[in-house]
C-alpha cells in the first residue's frame, strides 16, 4: 500500500535540472491540453526561469479558458460533527483540544440546508471528524437523506458530496448507495515522516489505510474521488509530484483519476514549509497543465485577492459563504443559534451573494449545475467527454440555465439585470444553432415557473 509514493525517486526527480529544450517541449505538449506526466512535473517543478515561469501561468489561463470557459461551479461546505479521535496537529477539530463537541440533531441538518438553499447553493460537502461512536457511517448516511429531503420554498440540494475518515470497502458501498457525489479525502502531506509527525494519535495517523482509501472507493463503485493535499506541511514540489503519481496509480488501475483535487495551504504563522503567494499561484498552474480535464478547487482559506487570480489561472469551483464550524449557518445573526470552533480560519468573509455578484462583474458565470452526476456523465464518462472537447458544450448551457434560475428565485431588480446581460453574452459564445436555440427554449420555461432545466 501506498507504493506508488517512493520518496526516494521523488527527491532524485526533483533534484535533476531540466533543459531550456527541455521545459519548452514541455510546455508545448502542455498547450495541446495532452495532459503532463509526472517527470514532466518535476521538471516545470524545479525551474526557476522567469520566462518560463511566466510561459506556465499563460498557458494555464489558455487551458481553463479552453476547457472550462469563463466558468465557476459554486458549493458549500456542511459541517454536521466535530466530534474526532484523531490528533492532527493542523487540525481545529483535533482530539484533546478541549473544544465542547457537538453534532447536529437531524432538525438542525435540516435547518443548516435550509440556510444554504436559501442561499442559492444547489450543491454540498458533508463535512465531518472521525469518531465512529458519536459520528458513525450511520449518522452520515442519515444526514444524507435528511439533506435531500429538505425542501425550502424554491431550493433544493441536487448533489451532496462527502469529505469523511477513509473507511472500509463495505463502508464505501453503503456510502454508493446513498446517491453521494463525489467522495473526497484529502492526503494532506504525502511525505509518510511528515505524515506521522502531525497524525499524532488515531485511525488517520496509518498512512498506508489512508493512501489507499480511494482504491477502496473505487473498488465499491463510487466514480468520482477529489484529492487533496494541505500545502504547507511538507515542500510542495513534493507533494505535487506526489498528487501526480497518486493521479496515475488510479488511471493505471481504475481507468480514470482524480474527479477534483483541492489546494488548500496553511495560512497565518509560523510554518517552515509555508508556500509563498507566489508558488502557490505557480503550484495551481503547474496541476492545471498536468490534469486539463479535472476539477480544481479553492476554499475560503485564501483572500478575495487572490481567488481572483486562481480563477484566471486554474480554478474552477469554489466555496461561497462558508462556515467552518458545526452549526455555523443558524448561529450567524441569530442569539439562538451557537456554533462552535472553526477547523480552519477564513479569509474571504463575503457571502454567497457577493461572491456571485462578484463573478458577474468579473464576466464569469456563477454555476450551480449538477448535470453531469444526475445524467451519468461521471468517472470515465466524464473524463472521456473532457478529453474529446465535448464537456464544455454541455456545461457551459447548464451553467447559465442555473444562473437564471437563481436570478429567479433570490435575484433583486440589479442582479436580474447583470444576470441576464452576462446570460446574453454567454449564450452567444455556444456556437451550436440547435443548442443556443434549445437553451434560449428552457430559459423561456424556466420564466414561466419551471425549474431543475439542464441538458
Amino acid at each position: 500500500m501506498g507504493n506508488f509514493i517512493n520518496e526516494k525517486y521523488i527527491n532524485s526527480l526533483l533534484s535533476n535540472k531540466a533543459t531550456n529544450s527541455d521545459i519548452n517541449h514541455i510546455l508545448q505538449k502542455a498547450s495541446r491540453h495532452e495532459g503532463l506526466t509526472h517527470q514532466d512535473v518535476a521538471a516545470l517543478l524545479t525551474t526557476t526561469d522567469d520566462e518560463h515561469i511566466q510561459s506556465i501561468f499563460n498557458i494555464a489561463g489558455c487551458i481553463k479558458k479552453h476547457i472550462y470557459g469563463d466558468r465557476i461551479v459554486l458549493f458549500a461546505p456542511l459541517y454536521v460533527s466535530d466530534y474526532c479521535i484523531n490528533n492532527c496537529t493542523y487540525c481545529g477539530f483535533k482530539a484533546g483540544s478541549g473544544q465542547k463537541r457537538r453534532k447536529l440533531t437531524q432538525d438542525e441538518v435540516r435547518r443548516e440546508t435550509a440556510i444554504l438553499q436559501e442561499m442559492g447553493h444547489k450543491r454540498l460537502v458533508i463535512e465531518a471528524g472521525e469518531d465512529p461512536v458519536n459520528c458513525s457511517l450511520d449518522y452520515i448516511l442519515e444526514c444524507i437523506t435528511t439533506i435531500y429531503n429538505t425542501s425550502f420554498d424554491n431550493g433544493e440540494t441536487r448533489r451532496v458530496n462527502v469529505n469523511i475518515a477513509a473507511l472500509d470497502e463495505h463502508g464505501y458501498k453503503r456510502l454508493k448507495n446513498a446517491n453521494i457525489g463525489t467522495y473526497i479525502l484529502f492526503q494532506e502531506t504525502y511525505h509518510r515522516a511528515t505524515y506521522e509527525e502531525v497524525h499524532i494519535a488515531g485511525p488517520k495517523s496509518d498512512y498506508d489505510y489512508h493512501i489507499s482509501a480511494f482504491e477502496r472507493a473505487m473498488a465499491a463503485g463510487i466514480d468520482d474521488v477529489g484529492a487533496g493535499v494541505l500545502f504547507g506541511l511538507h515542500d510542495y514540489k513534493y507533494e505535487v509530484l506526489a498528487l501526480m503519481l497518486h493521479n496515475e496509480h488510479l488511471e493505471k488501475h481504475f481507468g480514470v483519476g482524480f474527479h477534483t483535487i483541492s489546494v488548500p495551504r496553511i495560512v497565518g504563522g509560523k510554518h517552515p514549509y509555508a508556500v509563498s503567494d507566489q508558488d502557490f499561484l505557480k503550484l495551481v498552474a503547474i496541476l492545471r497543465l498536468a490534469v486539463p480535464f479535472t476539477g480544481m478547487i479553492i476554499s475560503t482559506r485564501e483572500t478575495p485577492q487572490m481567488r481572483r487570480k486562481l480563477v484566471q489561472i486554474g480554478v474552477s469551483q469554489m466555496s461561497a459563504g462558508s462556515s467552518t464550524t458545526v452549526g455555523g449557518y443558524a448561529a450567524v445573526g441569530s442569539h439562538t443559534g451557537s456554533a462552535n470552533s472553526q477547523q480552519f480560519t477564513l479569509s474571504d468573509h463575503r457571502g454567497a451573494n457577493e461572491i456571485i455578484y462578484w463573478l458577474m462583474e468579473e464576466g464569469i458565470l456563477p454555476s450551480f449545475c449538477t448535470a453531469c452526476y444526475r445524467k451519468g456523465r461521471n468517472g470515465d464518462r466524464f473524463m472521456g467527454l473532457a478529453k474529446n472537447g465535448d464537456i464544455k458544450n454541455i456545461c457551459l448551457p447548464n451553467g447559465i440555465l442555473t444562473l437564471k434560475e437563481y436570478a429567479l428565485d433570490y435575484g433583486d431588480t440589479r442582479f436580474k439585470a447583470l444576470s441576464d446581460h452576462l446570460i446574453s453574452e454567454k449564450l452567444a459564445n455556444i456556437n451550436n444553432e440547435k443548442t443556443r436555440e434549445l437553451i434560449q427554449l428552457k430559459l423561456s420555461s424556466l420564466t414561466q415557473g419551471e425549474r431543475d432545466l439542464f441538458i
